[in-house]
């Protein structure tokens, strides 16, 4: 653990880009042993991995709001159907039967109720149909597929697993 100022050095929340370039202490190639350039080889992996992590938890938080934001219309379009403003409708059906005979009054009433449920859910639905995939992840981990070799994907997936890469 290190202290600077007499407090202690944290690591940043959150992996904020991906190192493609030089390490921190560069060593020529030619001087480098096989296990640093491993070790160096691993350490950039699995920052690697974090970082399309982290950019696809960005990415599915944002749809998932998105989500919510057209559920709000499905439960106004519930709570449209199942309350429906009892004692307005009721008032409003014998109103009409004034005029009309009362099943006609009430039939009017049941009819406005059900285009009122019909407006909110398609709301709800067209809110929910904007739910994209996370695109850039996709493109990101397409492109970092072609940079890895073939034998390191097995290990990346097996240290996913075991929560190693969190």
């Amino acid at each position: 653990m290190s202290f600077t100022n007499g407090r202690h050095a944290q690591a940043p929340a959150s992996v904020t880009s991906i190192p493609l370039t030089e390490l921190d202490v560069p060593v020529p190639p030619d001087q480098a042993t096989i296990g640093e350039l491993v070790r160096d080889a691993s350490q950039q992996i699995s920052t690697l991995v974090r970082a399309e992590v982290e950019l696809a938890k960005a990415e599915i938080t944002g749809e998932v709001k998105k989500g919510v934001q057209g559920s709000v219309f499905f439960i106004l379009a519930l709570t449209v159907l199942l309350f429906s403003s009892f004692f307005f409708f009721f008032f409003l059906a014998e109103l009409i039967s004034e005029w009309l005979p009362r099943w006609a009054g009430f039939g009017i009433v049941f009819l406005l109720m059900i285009a009122a449920t019909v407006l909110f859910a398609i709301l709800g639905f067209l809110r929910v149909k904007k739910i994209r995939a996370p695109e850039k992840t996709i493109n990101s981990l397409k492109q970092a597929k072609t940079v890895l070799p073939g034998g390191s994907q097995p290990a990346i997936t097996a240290q996913m697993q075991r929560g190693e890469l969190n």
